[in-house]
This record gives structure tokens, C-alpha cells and sequence, in this order.
């Protein structure tokens, strides 16, 4: 089990022929956004998460609400 939830990649094609990276422009903030964050050292941040119990399902890693967060 790991310790985060992790994402679909954006270029892998879905049911329908279009990728989700289609949808968004290459000159959309979120691009910068994703740049940014996937560029900051999450463990010197302190930002290394619980062990989740077996139980339980774990959490989604800090990059993927700080993402949510600025570009909200």
C-alpha cells in the first residue's frame, strides 16, 4: 500500500480519443502552476505524511491540493 493517492497520467487517453492535456491551452496559468509545485521540494518542507492504517485509504500527496489551492 502506498502512502499517497496518486493521479492518471494527463497525456494517457481516456474512453473517448481526446487526452486531457488537450483541453488546456499552452498558454494556461495552470501550466505554470504545475511547474512550479512539481519544482518545490516537498520533504525539506516538512511535508512527509502519516503512514496510513491498513484500514484506511491514504491521503492524496501535499502537491495535488497546493495545486488546487493556487490555481483555485
Amino acid at each position: 500500500m502506498t502512502r499517497f493517492v496518486h493521479g492518471g497520467s494527463r497525456p494517457r487517453s481516456f474512453l473517448l480519443p481526446d487526452a486531457l492535456d488537450d483541453y488546456v491551452t499552452d498558454t494556461n496559468r495552470v501550466r505554470v502552476v504545475d511547474v512550479f509545485v512539481d519544482e518545490l521540494d516537498f520533504p525539506q518542507l516538512g511535508t512527509e505524511g502519516n503512514e496510513p492504517a491498513l484500514t484506511y485509504r491514504p491521503s492524496y500527496h501535499p502537491e495535488v491540493p497546493l495545486k488546487i489551492y493556487i490555481y483555485g
